[in-house]
């Protein structure tokens, strides 16, 4: 079936207002049976081999991996929503004013209707099934669209779906660009994107024109401070670890590091001998450790690898790594320093496993770095000193921050996940999410009384006494 019909014959299927509106109405337990089957799925072992083999063809990633990254945080995540979903679910009462006197108020949250989820290929398991969750505790028709560029994991993910659920709740759609061109052109009550700030623009502004709400889980530039008062081999083991987890193919990996000038010779000695601990114990290469994975594409390695002869042909210097394969899509974690905010390198957002770094000698000038460049969607500051870390809290903004470890603001389901601006739109996590794919209908309800005193034809009177009641 051609695609574009694929994709009418499934939005009609799903916007069916009979459809929704049981999707809308249906109960806590009904929509945390459909969830706990995701779970079921992922535990089942011949399953987990599916989604592995999946992975791993298209990311190389260990077993060990998938766990930590991609099964994990589901599985944490099913257990929050079906342990809190019932009371989320709950109308909220809230205060009515005096001008209210006989009247309730209370918050109604429902489903906002038909859901399209855009899902990367950096975390194609988990970045996709995490808001579908949500969606389907919300009371929502779901439609994913799963990225094309890890196709063996989005093939897995359309079995599941399949399996699991029926096409007027949750469908997976395929196909590349002109597929998403095509479901965004419909008029969604909600899209989900997560990926880069220069297609979450093309998102917003296709949106735009039917006014579907948006959440977009973008990047950018996230720098980690690495002040005069850390403990610099602890800091580097966590910096390299964030750096080279999944190829540092991740939206809130350290994308830059500021180190202070009395640390930077130790900090680059300390991240070259932690690398070499973590996937060349044994002196065979990096390339030849299970647990170090690849770049998704023949483009994307290009596109690193351009970055950096970029910036070594300008005046950047390799201190450590720099081993490129294109046949095996291969990159070594690498530093790079001498660099300076007008190469490209500091202009795009890595998703590599390339780390540039600036000394900096005051905490001014480290702040003035990180002004130059857009509202990061994660801040990493390394510190043993309280004000320093309060300085650099107060004097930037980012989407999350982590003080003295990394890659955790989107951990705890009890903090807002999500960026600011130019790394993104809109909060996950726990209760946000929830609240995200909801629309939080405020009711007013008539207990006792009456607003006939306020109506024509007027009673000055009556509006003497209104008058000071809100005491105009």
């Amino acid at each position: 079936m051609e695609n574009s019909k694929e994709v009418l014959r499934i939005f009609e299927l799903q916007n069916d207002i009979e459809n929704l509106n049981s999707l809308k109405n249906s109960s806590a337990n009904e929509r945390i049976t459909k969830i706990k089957s995701i779970l079921q799925y992922i535990l089942n072992p011949a399953k987990h081999k599916l989604i592995a083999e999946g992975l791993f063809k298209d990311l190389h990633k260990s077993n060990e991996e998938v766990i930590t990254t991609e099964i994990s945080p589901l599985i944490i995540t099913i257990k929050e929503v079906v342990k809190k979903l019932k009371s989320w679910m709950k109308d909220e009462h809230v205060p009515s004013p005096m001008t209210m006197t006989g009247m309730s108020s209370y918050i109604k949250y429902e489903g906002k209707g038909t859901v399209l989820i855009l899902s990367p290929w950096n975390y194609p398991f988990q970045l996709t099934i995490y808001p579908l969750i949500y969606a389907i505790a919300a009371g929502n028709a779901v439609i994913i669209k799963p990225s094309e560029i890890a196709d063996n994991t989005s093939s897995v993910i359309s079995a599941m779906i399949k399996e699991l659920f029926d096409e007027n709740e949750v469908s997976v759609i395929q196909g590349d660009v002109k597929t998403a061109t095509k479901l965004l052109e419909k008029p969604f009550n909600h899209i989900h994107f997560t990926g880069s700030p220069k297609v979450g623009k093309i998102v917003m502004a296709a949106a735009a024109k039917n006014l579907s709400g948006v959440t977009l889980e973008l990047g950018g530039k996230s720098p980690v401070i690495i002040d005069e008062t850390c403990n610099i081999k602890s800091a580097a083991e966590k910096v390299a670890w964030a750096k080279s987890l999944n190829s540092g193919q991740t939206c809130i990996a350290p994308d830059y590091a500021l180190v202070h000038e009395s640390q930077l010779s130790d900090f680059i000695s300390a991240f070259s001998n932690t690398i070499n601990k973590f996937y060349n114990p044994n002196e065979k290469g990096i390339e030849s450790s299970k647990d170090y994975g690849r770049i998704i594409n023949h483009p994307n390695f290009k596109r690193i690898k351009n970055l950096v002869d970029n910036a070594v042909s300008n005046g950047a210097k390799i201190e450590t790594g720099g081993n490129f394969d294109e046949n095996q899509k291969f990159i070594s974690p690498t530093l790079i320093n001498n660099v300076d905010m007008e190469m490209e390198i500091m202009r795009e957002e890595i998703f590599g496993p390339i780390l540039p770094i600036i000394p900096y000698k005051s905490k001014d000038e480290a702040i003035q770095t990180i002004q130059k460049l857009p509202t990061p969607l994660a801040f990493y500051v390394m510190s043993n000193k309280r004000s320093n870390i309060n300085y650099f809290l107060n004097n930037t903004a980012s989407g999350g921050s982590c003080i003295n470890e990394l890659m955790l603001t989107s951990v705890n389901p009890h903090l807002p996940f999500g960026g600011l601006n130019n790394s993104g739109i809109g909060k996950s996590n726990g209760k946000h999410s929830f609240e995200d794919f909801s629309n939080p209908r405020g009711i007013v309800k008539r207990n006792w009384g009456t607003l006939k005193p306020i109506y024509p034809p007027f009673n000055s009177k009556i509006f003497k006494y209104f008058k000071k009641i809100v005491s105009i």
